[in-house]
């Protein structure tokens, strides 16, 4: 296998080893890109001159042995709503088309920081809002399991990139399960931290209080390790937490013996495909072979998390989507009368079916005689839900265990006429993003037509490494067998 097809653990190691060289493994991921890409359309953009040379670069420090991190060298693209200096950044909407940062996103600096390699920027739902990729405005991402469906969303593209074995590592975004859901949908891992943990500075907004930067990877060490190089304080975002950044990789291996899984009977219900259930109670009774507990609990008030997020989420969108008026940057409509006509053409034209949507629900929610009834019931609901998990939490569970997804991928063009349907994809993973605690999905299974299944394990406020560790046990003791891309 050559290099850049390796797990991005196993490249840190081969890098380690001298086994590979950074150069090297970049010219094979960009090979590999033009040859598969044509058909998964998981990238908007590359960046191929800034990463040749960063790969030059890695490549004397790697022969000098001395890396920045453990990622120095190693080929990282993302998601098309990370600010990257020089580089456009549309949000996969046609109101930021031609949008060039002058700077880079905190996360993206670190990733240089530390000798990334920066690959290029990827397909995603515009601005965030979709489960499909289907709404981005520069076409849909496929999944590399099935060309005719989708591979998730938000983070279609960096899901896909990942499960395409195109890169080894991508960074997403999580709001309702845009890293969980796609990373299911392809089977990879996939892992949004804690809200806090990693620093939103340089990401367009879709909802303030929800959205979190995660990344992906094909096995769980290699999530631990993007996390590593992108979590901790930052001065630029006020929300970023000052905890400590523990060492994600050095517990990975502690296993799962005297831990207790909670199983909400709420997750195991009406919608829940029949095989989906199958493969992830099979990885359950797996973590009880390894020696965790599994032990039933409830989280009532989560039946009522996708109507609080839809409420929630769309306030914050239509604020924070006012400042795309056509004055400032991005698309500005052209011959407008006025300055009113100015601001309602421009919007009609940058803005996709599904963001319209969004900013009128939000500003029907915030509007005078309504928000009582909508937003302010909405966070209280929001409460609660996060209530729930400290309750379990503080009764002993270590991590809740449930399906990331409601049904396999499901094909491209089934579910885009219907917005209800499109937003129950999203049911197990939304309350994570409303309570603020991490969550993660690893692979499971397969279903009979050969599609991945996802496991997710959502964990305490900011102890990640203990997820993590947890995470690492369930991949060991379900050892998904390796499959070979359709591609």
């Amino acid at each position: 296998m050559s290099a850049p097809l390796l797990p991005l653990s196993a490249l840190c190691r081969a890098f380690e080893r001298r086994e590979a060289k950074p150069s090297e493994a970049l010219e094979a991921s960009l090979r590999r890109i033009a040859r598969i890409d044509g058909k998964v359309h998981a990238f908007l953009r590359l960046t191929e001159e800034e990463a040749r040379s960063a790969a030059r670069e890695s490549d004397e420090r790697r022969a000098r042995n001395a890396p920045l991190s453990a990622l120095d060298g190693v080929p990282i693209a993302i998601k098309d709503l990370f600010c990257q200096r020089g580089v456009e950044t549309t949000a996969g909407s046609r109101i930021l088309a031609g949008y060039v940062p002058p700077y880079d996103a905190t996360v993206v600096r670190k990733l240089r920081e530390g000798g990334a390699v920066l690959v290029g920027k990827l397909n995603m739902d515009e601005f965030a809002m979709g489960s499909s990729t289907e709404n981005s405005a520069f076409g849909p991402t496929r999944n590399p399991w099935d060309l005719s469906r989708t591979p998730g969303g938000s983070s279609g593209g960096s899901a896909a990139a990942v499960a395409a074995k195109m890169v080894p590592g991508t960074l997403g975004t999580d709001t309702g399960g845009s890293i969980r859901q796609p990373a299911a949908l392809v089977g990879c891992v996939g892992l949004k931290p804690t809200y806090g943990r990693v620093s939103r500075y340089g990401v367009v907004a879709f909802a303030s209080s929800l959205d979190q930067v995660g990344p992906f990877a094909e096995d769980v060490r290699g999530a631990a390790l993007l996390l590593q190089a992108i979590a901790g304080r930052d001065e630029n975002d006020q929300t970023s937490s000052s905890r400590p950044v523990p060492d994600y990789a050095t517990a990975l291996e502690g296993g799962a013996r005297g831990l207790r899984i909670g199983i909400p009977a709420e997750y195991f219900g009406e919608g829940l495909d029949p095989e989906v259930e199958a493969s992830v109670r099979s990885a359950m009774d797996a973590l009880g072979r390894e020696g965790a507990t599994l032990v039933p609990i409830s989280l009532p008030n989560s039946p009522h998390a996708i109507a609080t997020y839809y409420i929630v989420a769309t306030a914050e969108a239509s604020s924070n989507l006012a400042r795309y008026d056509g004055i400032r940057y991005g698309h500005r409509a052209q011959g407008p009368r006025s300055l009113i006509e100015l601001y309602e053409r421009t919007r009609a034209e940058g803005f996709g079916a599904e963001v319209k949507r969004r900013i009128l629900l939000g500003t029907y929610a915030l509007s005078a005689g309504y928000y009582d009834a909508y937003y302010l019931r909405s966070q209280k609901i929001r409460t609660l839900i996060r209530r729930d998990f400290e309750q379990v939490f503080a009764a002993g569970i270590d991590a809740v265990a449930s399906p990331t997804s409601p049904t396999p991928a499901f094909k491209l063009g089934e579910k885009i006429d219907d917005p209800l349907a499109m937003y129950l994809n999203d049911i197990y993973t939304v309350p994570a993003n409303l309570a603020g605690l991490p969550g993660i999905s690893i692979p499971c299974g397969f279903s009979r037509a050969g599609l991945p299944i996802g496991l997710q394990l959502i964990g305490r406020p900011f102890e990640e490494a203990a997820l993590l560790r947890i995470a690492r046990a369930a991949e060991r003791a379900v050892g998904v067998p390796a499959r070979e891309l359709p591609l």
